[in-house]
C-alpha cells in the first residue's frame, strides 16, 4: 500500500496542508498514523475521503459533505448512501424548481402592463395572500430593493402597482429556485430599467450553470466514496450466489 505525506495528499486534492490537517481532525479523514517522530502517514484511502469531501463540499456545501463522509467511517454502508440519495433528491429538486421558475418568469416579464385602473392596485395583505407568502415578506422584499411599492400618502401604507405586482411575482418565482437576494436585486434593478425577460433569461442560464456544475461534482464524489465503500452482499436479480456461498444439501 503506497504512503503518502501530508503535503503529497493536499497536492492530489488541490488544497492546502492545513485543510488536510483539519478534514482529519473533524473526522472526515480517518486518522493518520506516524512514524517515530510525529510526522503524518496517509494512505489511498485519507486520498478518496479528501476527494470526496471536495467534490461534496461543491455540490452539498461544507457542513453536508463533513457529514457523508464521515458516515464512511462511523456507519453501515446503507447510511452513506442513504445521504447521497437525498443529495441527489435535492438537487433534482431545484433544477425542476428552476425549470418552472424559467417559464414562469417569461410569462410574467412578457405580460403587457396598459389602461391601469386604480381598482388594479393591491395592498400587502392583498398581494401577499396572491403569492401565497407573508406580509412580513414582502415588507423585506421592499427594505431589500427587490420590489418597492408606492406609499398611501395619508397612511404610509404599501400600494402595488401592476407593475410592482408583476416584479412580486418574478422575485417569488426566483426565491423558489433559489437565487439570493444580493443577485436578485441586481436582477430585479435592471429589469426596472428596461423591462423585459432578457436580464431573467441570463440570471437564470447562469443558475442551470451551477447547479450542472454541482451535479457532476456529486456524480464524481459519488466515484470516489464508491472506491471506500464495503462491496455489497446482494446479488444481482436473477443471478444465483457464488458455488461457494450456497448450502450444501
Amino acid at each position: 500500500m503506497q504512503n503518502f505525506r501530508t503535503v503529497d495528499v493536499a497536492r492530489r486534492v488541490g488544497c492546502s496542508v492545513q485543510q488536510i490537517r483539519n478534514l482529519e481532525r473533524d473526522g472526515v479523514l480517518p486518522p493518520a498514523t506516524r512514524t517515530a517522530i510525529g510526522y503524518r502517514i496517509y494512505t489511498e484511502v485519507h486520498v478518496q475521503c479528501a476527494l470526496a469531501y471536495r467534490e461534496l463540499a461543491v455540490a452539498a456545501g461544507p457542513v453536508e459533505a463533513k457529514r457523508i463522509v464521515r458516515s464512511v467511517h462511523t456507519c453501515p454502508a446503507s447510511t452513506t448512501v442513504a445521504l447521497l440519495d437525498a443529495a441527489h433528491a435535492r438537487l433534482h429538486t431545484e433544477r425542476a424548481e428552476l425549470a418552472l421558475a424559467k417559464k414562469a418568469a417569461a410569462v410574467i416579464s412578457a405580460e403587457p402592463i396598459e389602461d391601469v385602473r386604480a381598482s388594479d392596485w393591491m395592498g400587502v395583505a392583498e398581494l401577499a395572500a396572491a403569492l401565497g407568502v407573508r406580509s412580513s415578506t414582502l415588507r423585506h422584499w421592499d427594505t431589500e430593493g427587490l420590489v418597492i411599492p408606492d406609499r398611501n400618502a395619508p397612511t404610509g401604507a404599501r400600494r402595488y402597482s401592476p407593475s410592482q405586482v408583476r416584479d412580486a411575482r418574478i422575485v417569488h418565482q426566483l426565491r423558489k429556485a433559489g437565487y439570493r437576494i444580493a443577485p436578485l436585486r441586481a436582477v430585479m434593478a435592471q429589469l426596472r430599467r428596461a423591462p423585459g425577460s432578457g436580464d431573467i433569461d441570463a440570471a437564470l442560464a447562469i443558475r442551470d450553470e451551477t447547479l450542472t456544475t454541482r451535479s457532476r461534482a456529486l456524480v464524481d464524489a459519488t466515484a470516489a466514496l464508491a472506491r471506500l465503500l464495503p462491496p455489497s452482499d446482494v446479488s444481482p436479480r436473477g443471478t444465483a450466489p457464488p458455488p461457494e456461498s450456497r448450502s450444501r444439501r
